[in-house]
């Protein structure tokens, strides 16, 4: 899989399905608003014919939903591939390190393929969602590579909550970016893994797709995200390729850091890798022109829901070393 410059230009880099137990499910219809109340609080399983994945995905939060005059408290799991998705509700009481690790536990004795680590981006709920998983076999991973978290949460945001009794919409940040921990500064790349040139280039939509030539096959060390679902075929994924000499040591690293997202801070002028939970790394600066083309991709990452990608290459004319498919949090959740 060879990825073609669409518009390019370079840029000298100054800077550098399982099978669970039965598990009582409450359906949401979309046409009605729910009551519930604390003494109904319940869980739900919902699996698809998608492929399992053994990286799974967690959150631990309230949500913008009052009952009986308290915060909705829910505990949702998924895996990569969103085989499957587990809810259950908590009571504010129940809110706690041992409880987390009850419900997590039981999921696991139940399912046939076993999670090797389990994400989570929330920052405000580290110290209870770590301790409850340092007492599981196991690992545990402070990320915000949470994917299919997060989309689902996105549909849950939208279709679920708004149709439940006791709904605030002034409890859902307007404009917030996903709560985790504050970002810092950005960090300057080590001068082993700076990339000699840069790209901004596109690829269609449809090579992501079912048939498309994008897969797990010919992605290097790199990683695919879920595509959304409502995202015009026709369409164009924004992406930045990085060429440099070293690129399987590049990419080695990358696969190793949890890479999140590429963005550009066009204040700054800045080319930002941001991976893990709260890290950022400066890739390169921007001039004039690379400016230009870094608002181009900032907008093409708004136009397709923060989806877009990274390949790092030798040269132009090579199989990646690495390929990430990525994907912003959609904010507010």
């Amino acid at each position: 899989m060879k990825v073609a410059m669409v518009r390019a230009t370079l840029l000298i880099a100054t800077l550098v399905q399982s099978t669970f137990g039965f598990i009582p499910s409450i359906g949401i219809p979309s046409s009605s608003r729910i009551g519930l109340h604390l003494s109904s609080l319940t869980e739900e399983l919902v699996t698809t014919d998608k492929s399992p994945s053994g990286d799974w995905e967690l959150d631990c939060y309230s949500r913008p939903v009052l009952v009986d005059g308290k915060k909705l408290w829910e505990v949702l799991l998924t895996d990569s591939t969103g085989s499957f998705r587990y809810c259950k509700t908590l009571a504010s009481n129940q809110v706690n390190s041992k409880e987390l690790r009850k419900v997590v536990e039981n999921l696991i004795d139940q399912s046939d393929t076993k999670p090797r680590m389990i994400r989570f981006f929330r920052g405000a709920m580290f110290n209870m969602i770590n301790i409850a998983l340092s007492e599981l076999e196991v690992a545990g991973k402070p990320s915000r590579c949470t994917f299919s978290l997060g989309s689902w949460l996105e549909e849950r945001n939208k279709n679920v909550y708004p149709n439940m009794e006791g709904f605030k919409a002034s409890m859902i940040p307007a404009n917030a970016r996903p709560a985790f921990f504050e970002t810092r500064a950005p960090i300057k790349l080590p001068d082993a893994l700076r990339g000699e040139k840069y790209a901004f280039v596109g690829l269609p939509l449809a090579e992501f797709l079912p048939g498309g030539g994008v897969t797990d096959e010919n992605i290097g060390m790199g990683r695919l995200c879920p595509v959304p679902n409502d995202l015009p075929a026709d369409s164009f994924v924004s992406g930045i390729v990085i060429l440099t000499n070293r690129a399987e040591a590049l990419a080695s690293w990358l696969a190793g850091t949890e890479v999140v997202s590429m963005c550009c801070d066009l204040r700054k002028r800045n080319l930002i890798m941001e991976t893990d939970i709260d890290t950022e790394y400066l890739m390169a600066r921007l001039n004039d022109v690379q400016r230009e083309e870094g608002a181009a991709f900032e907008e093409g990452k708004e136009n397709m829901a923060g989806l877009h990608f990274i390949s790092v290459q030798k040269d132009e004319d090579d199989d990646p070393a690495g390929f990430w498919l990525l994907r912003n949090l959609p904010a507010g959740i």
